[in-house]
């Protein structure tokens, strides 16, 4: 049994919102109690004591969209690649990087990934791979390094028809095979999506082989509308836009997640309510690629349940916190707006889209939940309290705040140094990798 505590609690259970100098008790894998330390401590006399040192102690955060197979491509550049619009992107960067990308090189990818989630204070993480160089076994390999460090995570393929036939079938089998795995394990750290590229790179018939293969066992984790050639294809090619081609193939529904949603318009927002999908906006990602701002807030007024991810543009999620307030507003040209929408998105949204895969609450401390806690440093220097908790996080905390990290009762990070974890070790390896991948790519060693 653990005690953390020694610090400012703050729990996101409404009924118990937050603790001037609070503790946790994790029995197992979840959350035993919260309360003030002196009842915990009196409650709990033997448990371990972890020391927050007078820090924020909180719930571990999730990322409701990343892209583990990005891992290796901090520092990159491709020479020759200039793209001057979203596809160019698409093809110059990340679709060449998932050629390339062997099934060591996915494992490296995963490793540098996890790692960097752990030290900005991610417990969960929703990916959604690619690396069409090797795709059997891929989703396994990540699936082994996730349960290696542990993290919880919930994984799928991207299936794209841009690499021919064979590889879409691979990445639909691969999608089969590990939804498989993950609903005869049964295991509340690891679960499974069926995952799709952009609609503009998926054709009717694979809609419907990958519908067949999934046969129910999970929702769909796919890019909508990101840039406007899902929009042009949709409708030059199949006559309707995006979502109501996800619509006529059944690929909505309750578990489903859609990526990005930027170039959606109203009756698209009302199918995507009505047969209750969710959706993941990735603020600095959209940004970074220059597709557009996602219409976020009148998603929040029809009552899409909305998350936010980072897309891999970054693994902290505070971060994005602070950029999709910025660019909402400056989108609306009002500086009064997406506050209440920012803070829903990450810390009661990101945990509603958990609760649709994982057994024991996420997101939030209170008993039963997962014991899933970090603690940050910070030292406010105004009024710190209930009612402005929010405030400090949007102006006060990046990940790099984070000291420990617990996920599912483990202690993985402990002020600022890695639990059982050879990090040098992992980093020289992975090193060794990244130097393949780059030599691949610009033909040329490192």
């Amino acid at each position: 049994m653990l005690l953390v505590g020694n610090g400012k609690l703050i729990t996101r259970d409404s009924e118990n919102p937050y603790f001037e100098d609070g503790a946790v008790v994790i029995d197992g894998e979840a959350v035993k109690a919260v309360g003030t330390l002196a009842d915990m401590r009196a409650k709990y006399p033997d448990a371990q004591f972890v020391d927050a040192k007078g820090q924020v102690i909180m719930p571990g955060l999730i990322n409701a969209h990343t892209h583990i197979y990005s891992g290796l491509a901090r520092g990159l550049g491709i020479e020759g690649n200039n793209p001057t619009n979203f596809l160019e992107v698409l093809e110059g960067m990340w679709w060449n990087i998932d050629r390339h990308l062997t099934m060591d090189g996915t494992r490296a990818s995963a490793y540098a990934t996890v790692l960097d989630c752990i030290r900005d204070g991610v417990t969960t993480i929703f990916d959604h791979h690619a690396s069409f160089c090797e795709i059997p076994g891929s989703l396994f390999a990540i699936k082994d390094v996730c349960r290696e460090l542990g993290m919880r995570a919930c994984l799928c393929y991207e299936v794209s028809d841009r690499d021919g036939e064979e590889k879409s079938l691979q990445s639909i089998q691969e999608n089969a095979d590990f939804a498989r795995w993950a609903r005869d394990a049964d295991d509340d750290m690891i679960k499974a999506m069926f995952g799709g590229h952009a609609l503009f790179t998926i054709s009717d018939k694979t809609f419907e082989r990958m519908v067949e293969a999934n046969d129910g066992m999970t929702g769909f984790h796919i890019h909508v509308a990101e840039g406007m050639n899902d929009v042009y294809d949709s409708l030059r090619n199949y006559g309707c836009r995006p979502v109501s081609r996800l619509l006529n193939h059944g690929i909505l529904g309750d578990k489903t997640l859609l990526g990005h949603c930027i170039h959606i318009n109203g009756a698209e927002m009302d199918i995507i309510k009505e047969t209750g999908t969710m959706v993941v906006n990735n603020p600095e990602s959209n940004m970074g690629n220059a597709v557009g701002c996602s219409p976020v807030l009148q998603m929040f007024q029809k009552g899409i349940l909305v998350g936010m991810g980072t897309d891999a543009y970054t693994h902290d999620m505070l971060e994005s916190l602070k950029v999709f307030l910025i660019i909402q507003r400056h989108n609306a040209c009002h500086p009064n707006v997406a506050w209440c929408e920012c803070m829903d998105m990450l810390f009661k949204n990101n945990a509603a889209i958990g609760a649709k895969y994982f057994k024991k609450p996420l997101g939030v401390l209170k008993p039963g939940a997962a014991a899933d806690v970090i603690v940050m440093d910070y030292k406010p220097f105004t009024p710190f309290g209930a009612e402005n908790i929010d405030g400090h996080m949007l102006f006060g905390m990046m990940g790099k705040n984070c000291r420990t990290t617990i996920i599912n009762g483990k202690v993985l990070y402990k002020d600022r140094e890695f639990v059982g974890i050879d990090e040098d070790a992992i980093n020289a390896w992975t090193m060794e990798q990244s130097k393949k991948l780059w030599g691949e790519l610009n033909h040329r060693t490192y």
